[in-house]
């Protein structure tokens, strides 16, 4: 990559500072969208069908004036995280999925871009108390969530995570929802004919991204044969162990399945 995160990324094609389209003037929506779509194609070029979340991830870092990037599908109960840029970004990403709340989630449920330019303060700190707390302790201080699709057809988000306050512009949103389409119509193109398949009929690829998700509700299923409870209940158990202790729910679930941790009546 080439390109380097910038406060204006959409002021590169008119810019001078060897960014595509060095020396010329002006610019706008056309030329945000042709400059980002040629950092998208070196980005993804010669990926294979399981790494491009991961490299769209990091494209986005490099468009934007963002520190981290995750991508998550939606789902029953939690979202399915299918990749990151970087750990701390999937920590964020865990944050919203364990706990049920944050951007990510008022994304999907609006259908439309959620931007919480601030969650040290003001609205957008009292609007997810604890996700705002827990995601500055983790060093982010805003938290940019725009859908994969919209209402109805929404598959899920690219969750964009910044390291101090402040707002995207309309150009830099502009180029966020182009990552995001390109996202979409990659997750939306799958599962392919010609690809290899697992015995469930699935892409190799998204099966293994998925795993996450699986341990989730294998320690869901767990958790219900011991409490003699709903899926619903179960889950809910689980978020609320994981929030006591200060840890994800993967992580607790983790801990379900090798029977370190066992969840009792009471």
């Amino acid at each position: 990559m080439v390109v380097r995160p910038r406060d204006d990324p959409a002021g590169a094609p008119g810019g001078d500072d060897g960014a595509p389209g060095h020396g010329r003037t002006g610019g706008g929506r056309d030329s945000d969208g042709a400059w980002a779509a040629d950092v998208i194609a070196r980005g993804v070029r010669g990926a294979e069908p399981g790494e491009v979340p991961g490299r769209l991830c990091e494209v986005a870092v490099e468009l934007l004036p963002v520190i981290g990037a995750s991508v998550s599908l939606r789902s029953e109960g939690m979202p399915v995280q299918l990749s990151a840029s970087s750990p701390q970004a999937a920590h964020l990403s865990q944050i919203q999925a364990t706990l049920g709340d944050g951007p990510c989630q008022s994304a999907v449920e609006d259908g439309a871009p959620v931007l919480a330019c601030d969650l040290t303060t003001g609205r957008d700190a009292g609007r997810w108390p604890i996700f705002a707390q827990q995601a500055t302790e983790a060093g982010v201080r805003a938290v940019y969530a725009v859908p994969l699709g919209s209402g109805a057809a929404c598959v899920g988000t690219l969750d964009l995570y910044r390291d101090r306050p402040g707002a995207l512009t309309d150009r830099q949103l502009h180029v966020a929802r182009i990552v995001a389409g390109v996202m979409t119509v990659a997750l939306m193109a799958l599962p392919h004919g010609d690809e290899p398949v697992t015995r469930d009929g699935e892409d190799d690829w998204l099966s293994g991204l998925a795993s996450d998700h699986d341990e989730v509700y294998q320690a869901v299923g767990m958790i219900m044969a011991q409490l003699g409870v709903g899926a619903d209940d179960a889950l809910a158990r689980l978020r609320a162990d994981a929030f006591a202790r200060g840890r994800t729910a993967l992580d607790v679930a983790r801990d379900v399945i090798a029977h370190r941790t066992r969840f009792d009546r009471s």
